[in-house]
């Protein structure tokens, strides 16, 4: 077992720590991928309701995974700017590890809801990894890691839902308890190799008034230019949730795809993920800066999500798919941005605070997305239109190109912009 903290030393290059971030965000992804591809069916199977209700018992999953990782988010933070990333990060394993078995075993809807209220509990580690990364990170090559964290990400995802795809071949449950021992195998590695990376001297005293949701973003108000952009990345968060809580109930509703095409479908998505932060971000933010690169992908993004809203046929939905994956452009970089605005012990909260942003957006998306979808199926819809999802999450891309630039006009966001 490994717990000395990480040196100045490591931050060049891909370093233990990075690695075992690295694993976190792949592991998890993979896990959560999986179980994507069978989740309509699992929900006909426990409801019997046909898709487009699912999609509504879907979404209410997903709203109690977003309000426990709201309300638990910068708890996880805090205690990470007290004690440390790395016992945070291996708690947040095991509980995933828990959540996954309790959702294997389900025999209701409300086994469903418990286990995804402990993987809200359990989705600091999210939070957790990305100060770990602020934390053996420079200013300089900042946003190429958050970029190389959201490849492992895209990575993750293309290997989780064709594992998933093919897995629930053999029966909707089977994914669930293949995804446990996946995250089993994440806290056992991480228990023996990981190296704490917040050094005692940067570590600040637990203040349960900034360990809330509500207080870690009201102390964050001394960076007066970050309150733009947290409402930038709020826009962007309701616009991304789009794919996670429609994908697969709009693809099987328009084109009839199984869990196999499904989860092929969403590893095309991590790819074009996975190619965007880990070659395009770091080249493109050396040539144009990390402003300019996040108004390339807000805007790719958009175009992406129209052409993803109108694809008449499958043919036309996977040509859709690598342009609508260039909004990975605008997270590393903006999350880069911020980062370079507070001090080293300040980044766990920091991450924090974006958590419990992106976990209230989180809320809006599941509440309005599939009612949305809904309706615009059924007989009462003034036009048939399945593709209003992401129709509104191009709308949602637009506001938030909309808003950066109005956070950026006036303000040096990075040096290199000029």
């Amino acid at each position: 077992m490994s717990d000395a903290t990480s040196t100045e030393d490591e931050k060049p290059g891909l370093t233990p720590g990075m690695l075992f971030v690295l694993a976190i965000i792949f592991i998890d992804t993979v896990s959560f991928g999986i179980i994507i591809p069978v989740m309509p069916d699992l929900l006909t199977d426990l409801t019997g309701q046909p898709v487009e209700k699912a999609a509504v018992e879907g979404g209410i999953l997903m709203i109690a995974f977003a309000l426990t990782l709201f309300l638990c988010a910068p708890l996880i933070g805090g205690l990470s700017d007290r004690f440390g990333r790395r016992p945070l990060m291996l708690a947040s394993m095991a509980a995933f590890t828990i959540d996954y078995i309790i959702m294997g075993l389900a025999q209701s809807y409300e086994m469903l809801l418990i286990g995804r209220v402990v993987a809200g509990v359990a989705g600091g580690v999210y939070a957790t990894a990305n100060a770990y990364i602020a934390d053996i990170s420079t200013h300089e090559n900042r946003a190429r890691n958050f970029g190389i964290i959201g490849a492992a990400w895209g990575i993750g995802f293309v290997t989780g839902p064709a594992i998933g795809g093919l897995l629930g071949e053999l029966g909707p449950r089977v994914p669930f308890f293949v995804a446990a021992g996946f995250c089993a195998l994440n806290f056992v590695y991480g228990y023996f190799v990981v190296p704490e990376s917040l050094a005692p001297e940067n570590r600040r005293p637990f203040d349960i008034k900034r360990a809330n949701p509500l207080g870690s973003l009201l102390a964050l108000k001394r960076f007066p230019m970050l309150l733009g952009l947290f409402g930038v990345m709020a826009l962007f968060q309701v616009g991304h949730d789009v794919n996670p809580t429609i994908w697969t109930y709009y693809t099987k509703y328009k084109f009839g795809w199984g869990p196999g095409e499904i989860g092929w479908s969403l590893a095309i998505v991590g790819i074009t993920i996975a190619v965007v932060q880990s070659m395009l971000t770091g080249r493109l933010v050396a040539r144009f800066g990390e402003y300019r690169t996040a108004q390339i992908g807000l805007t790719l993004g958009a175009c992406g999500f129209l052409a993803v809203a109108f694809a008449p046929s499958s043919f036309w939905m996977y040509c859709a798919i690598p342009l609508s994956g260039m909004f990975a452009l605008a997270s590393p970089t903006i999350r880069a941005i911020m980062a370079n605005q507070v001090g080293e012990d300040q980044q766990g909260e920091l991450s924090g605070a974006l958590s419990s942003l992106f976990s209230l957006s989180m809320l809006l998306t599941p509440l309005v997305m599939p009612a949305l979808f809904e309706f615009f199926t059924s007989a009462a819809a003034p036009v048939h239109f399945p593709g209003i999802g992401h129709f509104s999450g191009a709308i949602l891309f637009v506001l938030a190109l909309l808003a950066f630039i109005v956070a950026g006009r006036g303000k040096s966001l990075n040096a290199s912009d000029g």
